[in-house]
């Protein structure tokens, strides 16, 4: 084909069952090309896409030849399917890859525009409504122009239906947390004291057992880069960690945890080395939010959940729905350390509380039970 592409074309359109072989097809469209017929090779790339819509090969090689002729937009369309069904990286030849990086390219730089295109073209009636919350909106343009993703929640243990995937919650719901964040003061002294001690009290966060698989944790496995001091675990109160810091833990006393047997609250202060970053993931359930409030801030560190991203601020706690993807980072040259905390989600009604509890509790000693 390389030395004669008219002949080779001539040879596959004389091949029994051509038209339904997606290998012919692509043969056919690479002697297209060569010949420099652009429109034919895509019209046999739409024949081999209607056998196959998903043929990772057509759909980049199409998204390849309408950006050749000038057809951004649908190109960035095709491109973008073929994104979605690309294989490894690590699997494509060298030529794909490079192809592949280009449609990256491409499908970034039209989402960008159309965003630009989308925001100026609400300005004037956004405009009307002056004083308004857009946050919601605006995460929504983003999304619609491929900029970003919708986030869903992703419970690892228990996924209560019909509650609304709110990456963070409003403060103003939660008045109780302002006698918290008055008492950051009084719990970074005792934590300090306790960093200043070295007592042997906090421990890797992430601990799997050998053999278990640990997907995005393998690097922090085991690592006191993330490590935790339990106030709270699964619902029991650590009593001599409490002994250590008991105005903390008279604070906590007087805050509406979340209370489920064997299960929660858990409170642990949670040291996140210098330059260390937490991975993307989710927690176990929506019937509870989880708290953050920063004791221990040397520097630049982040947090974000779904698409909300926020900087820690020294005095200022946050509730969240740890079930949708969520990761944090610390830029600084020195460890951060922030107390986490659970409360239940303030949309159950206390039976449900009572129910959801009751319900996990007996699965636990069904799972228990020989």
């Amino acid at each position: 084909m390389a030395r004669d592409p008219t002949l080779a074309l001539q040879l596959i359109e004389r091949a029994t069952g051509s038209a339904n072989s997606i290998a012919l097809l692509l043969d056919k469209v690479s002697a297209l090309r060569m010949l420099g017929e652009v429109s034919a090779a895509i019209e046999a790339l739409d024949a081999a896409l209607a056998i196959e819509p998903r043929n990772f090969v057509a759909l980049l090689t199409k998204g390849a030849l309408l950006e050749q002729v000038g057809h951004r937009k649908q190109a960035a369309a095709v491109y973008r399917a073929a994104i979605g069904v690309a294989p490894p990286e690590t699997s494509l030849p060298a030529e794909a890859r490079a192809l592949l990086g280009k449609a990256r390219t491409l499908v970034l730089a039209h989402s960008e525009d159309l965003a630009a295109h989308l925001k100026a073209s609400v300005a004037d009636l956004r405009g009307r409504y002056a004083g308004e919350d857009f946050d919601r909106f605006d995460e929504s343009l983003e999304i619609y122009a491929g900029r970003a993703r919708a986030h869903s929640q992703q419970p690892l243990l228990l996924n209560y239906p019909r509650l609304p995937a709110i990456p963070f919650y409003g403060n103003d719901d939660f008045p109780w947390l302002k006698r918290l964040e008055a008492a950051t003061d009084a719990i970074a002294e005792e934590v300090r004291g306790i960093l200043r001690r070295k007592l042997d009290v906090f421990v890797p966060y992430i601990d799997y057992p050998p053999g278990a698989p640990v997907d995005q944790w393998a690097e922090l496995n085991h690592n006191p880069k993330w490590s935790t001091f339990f106030l709270w675990r699964d619902g029991v109160r650590q009593t001599e960690a409490c002994a250590l810091c008991p105005r903390t833990a008279a604070v906590l006393g007087e805050l509406p945890l979340a209370d489920q047997p064997g299960f929660s609250p858990t409170v642990v202060f949670s040291v996140l080395d210098a330059r260390t970053r937490i991975p993307p993931h989710t927690g176990s359930s929506n019937i509870r939010l989880i708290g953050h409030l920063p004791l221990i801030l040397p520097g630049p560190a982040g947090f974000r959940v779904g698409n909300v991203t926020r900087q820690w601020r020294l005095g200022e706690a946050w509730l969240f729905d740890d079930t949708i993807e969520h990761e944090a980072w610390n830029d600084a040259d020195a460890p951060r350390v922030i107390l986490i905390f659970d409360v239940w989600n303030p949309l159950l009604t206390p039976g449900e509380r009572a129910l959801v509890a009751a319900m996990m509790t007996a699965k636990n000693a069904f799972e228990a039970a020989p």
